[in-house]
């Protein structure tokens, strides 16, 4: 049956002689497969430039439940990304929030709250200037929340220790390896005063940044069973000094 919903891509991928795979999360269906042709024919053509990461399409799909790809019929950008695709930054942030999401978001189930929330994150990416530098970091956690094991610090205080086995700040160090220091903890503290409209006023070096966010990517690998390394990190590595 023909079926309407919004998606944004995450990623693409070679199937065969004919067909990339590109994977969507939607609104209606969750993580959904979709078929999609390579050259034949100018239909075709004009659809492979749509599905690059985080682009926000209207996809119409012969849609069948427990088909493993579907195909769809009619697909068009439901959002016009300004920046997101042409500024080499934002792009940056896209390719690797996209892998990022790609290796974390599995569920073929509809989740509206989450849709939403990467739907208007996706535009504010697409408008920030200010602060961009440190948009992946406050995303990061906040999608650690959707998959349930978002950092509890409610009883944190100077000089405590975060541990990332449990997802609390302790005053005693918890005996295993997987355990930030008190500045380190400090620092990793500091995102849960982040929201994207105050990431002008957090001031990171690059080597701030990028130990921050291996906490974070460290802290996912501990609480999401199959985490594996990201092609991306080390291009976003080398951003923002």
């Amino acid at each position: 049956m023909l079926e309407k919903t919004l998606g944004i891509v995450l990623h693409t991928v070679a199937y065969n002689d004919k067909n990339h795979i590109a994977h969507l999360y939607t609104e209606k269906y969750g993580r959904m497969s979709y078929a999609i042709p390579q050259t034949q024919g100018r239909k075709s053509k004009s659809q492979r430039p749509l599905f690059t990461p985080f682009s926000i399409l209207d996809i119409e799909s012969d849609y069948k439940p427990g088909r493993d790809i579907q195909k769809i019929k009619e697909v068009r950008p439901a959002e016009i990304l300004q920046q997101i695709h042409y500024d080499p930054v934002k792009n940056s942030i896209a390719l690797f929030l996209s892998e990022f999401l790609s290796r974390t978001i599995r569920e073929p189930e509809a989740n509206p709250v989450f849709f939403e929330f990467l739907h208007q994150s996706i535009k504010f990416l697409d408008i920030i200037e200010d602060g961009k530098a440190n948009f992946h970091l406050c995303f990061l956690i906040r999608i650690s929340g959707f998959l349930g094991f978002y950092p509890n610090i409610e009883n944190y205080r100077p000089g405590d220790y975060f541990d990332l086995l449990n997802g609390i700040s302790t005053s005693v160090h918890p005996g295993h390896a997987y355990v930030l220091s008190p500045d380190e903890t400090f620092g990793f503290t500091t995102l849960m005063r982040m929201n994207y409209y105050n990431l002008h006023l957090f001031r990171f070096s690059r080597q701030e940044r990028i130990q921050i966010l291996e906490h974070i990517i460290e802290y996912f690998k501990l609480h999401h069973a199959g985490f594996t390394q990201l092609k991306s990190l080390d291009v976003l590595k080398t951003l923002f000094d």
